[in-house]
C-alpha cells in the first residue's frame, strides 16, 4: 500500500468534503478506511494499492466531481 496526500483548491463547505470522499471510494485500490478530507487544509490523504490504482486515477476521481487537484504526492 502506498499513501497519497493531495492539495485540493480552496473547500467552500462540508458538502464538498462528502463529495470528494464518495468519489475516492469508488476508485479500485483505495483503502476506504483510509480517506480523510481536511476541511480546514483543503487536504485529502489516503491509501491505495498500487497494484489496482495510481495516484493519476485518484485524481482524475476529484476532477471528475468537480474540484481541483493543486498538488499530489505519494510515499
Amino acid at each position: 500500500m502506498k499513501q497519497a496526500i493531495l492539495q485540493l483548491e480552496q473547500l467552500a463547505c462540508p458538502t464538498c468534503m462528502q463529495k470528494i470522499e464518495r468519489s475516492v471510494k469508488r476508485v479500485d485500490g483505495i483503502n476506504e478506511d483510509k480517506i480523510k478530507v481536511m476541511f480546514n487544509a483543503s487536504k485529502l490523504k489516503t491509501e491505495f494499492d498500487e497494484t489496482k490504482t495510481c495516484l493519476e486515477e485518484i485524481k482524475k476521481a476529484i476532477e471528475s466531481v468537480g474540484y481541483e487537484v493543486i498538488d499530489a504526492k505519494e510515499r
